[in-house]
């Protein structure tokens, strides 16, 4: 064999190594993405619309009246298009006579809440796409459908000088409710691909309760416990437990001109002031929406993502 095929078949026989090598090293490069990626965890804030006594979206004009929320996931893929998901929220209702439509006829009673809420719920999704993917072929817009079952705290307070009071200690309508309530999220809620690793998400949540006293209110009128207020005030408040009435009955008709309870006028009524909105069946209920982030848990994730070395490293950016 002369020098010259040596040389050609050697300088073939180079590049064949180094393109062996480049394929090889540019095959890991790209395999270490081609995993599935069971388990997630979203971060997402937004804000929340209460539904009840003292508050009525489809009824009446009365707007949008937002509080806020935060909220914490833990997702975990079980099929093709199933996801399931533990959720973790902390949120705030509140509603008032004030700023609502006049045509309530709500003003009068002069009534308001605020709560803050802690809720944890187990929930299914639904996708639109599969879900059951590689890590680098994840779908980048995804939709989809949930529903599940929880449980909420119920922890209404209403200001009274210049101090946020518990409600639910009071039984205010003599009808003792408990302190955790059950609730079922439904809703839908869309995903957009951001990088291999996290998404950004979109999401509309309403929960159903078996409560009608998130805001305290129930009652239509106080006729039937009235007497007992009265009892707990006294005359002039001397009463074992004043505050019950003071808190119950705000409507200024009612009240003297230092802005307490007018007993005696409140006798004369036969307690026929009114409290609550007179619908029968009526659960109290409320809606997020809420912007976050779902960050995948894949198992390079620390390696090539959140502690990547780009000084030393060259590597595919996916962002």
């Amino acid at each position: 064999m002369s020098n010259s095929t040596v040389k050609y078949l050697g300088t073939f026989l180079a590049f064949g190594f180094l393109f062996l090598i480049g394929g090889h090293t540019s095959a890991q490069s790209l395999y270490r993405y081609r995993f599935e990626e069971p388990w997630s965890i979203s971060f997402s804030g937004g804000a929340t619309q209460y539904f009840g006594e003292l508050y009525s979206l489809w009824k009446y004009h009365e707007g949008i009246q937002p509080d806020w929320n935060g909220n914490i996931a833990i997702r975990r893929t079980i099929g093709t298009r199933l996801r399931a998901r533990a959720d973790f929220s902390y949120y705030q209702i509140s509603g008032g006579d004030l700023p609502s439509d006049r045509r309530a006829n709500r003003i009068p009673r002069n009534l308001h809440f605020r709560a803050r809420n802690v809720e944890a719920a187990l929930i299914g999704e639904y996708h639109w796409k599969p879900v059951k993917l590689y890590n680098i072929t994840r779908n980048f817009f995804n939709l989809y459908a949930f529903a599940g079952v929880g449980v909420s705290s119920n922890n209404p307070k209403a200001m009274l000088r210049n101090e946020w009071i518990d409600l639910r200690p009071l039984q205010l309508e003599n009808n003792p409710y408990n302190k955790y309530v059950m609730v079922f999220p439904t809703g839908i809620g869309a995903k957009y691909k951001l990088n291999v690793y996290m998404d950004l998400t979109l999401e509309m949540n309403y929960r159903w309760t078996l409560t009608d006293y998130l805001d305290d209110i129930s009652a239509y009128n106080v006729s039937e416990f009235y007497l007992d207020l009265v009892r707990d005030y006294g005359t002039f408040g001397e009463g074992p437990n004043p505050d019950r009435l003071r808190l119950a009955i705000r409507n200024p008709n009612f009240l003297t001109s230092d802005g307490e309870p007018d007993v005696e006028r409140i006798l004369q009524n036969g307690g026929r002031i009114r409290r609550g909105s007179g619908l029968d069946e009526r659960f109290d209920g409320y809606l997020s929406f809420n912007v976050g982030l779902e960050i995948y848990l894949s198992p390079d994730i620390w390696d090539n993502w959140i502690f990547r070395n780009r000084l030393y490293e060259k590597r595919f950016r996916f962002w």
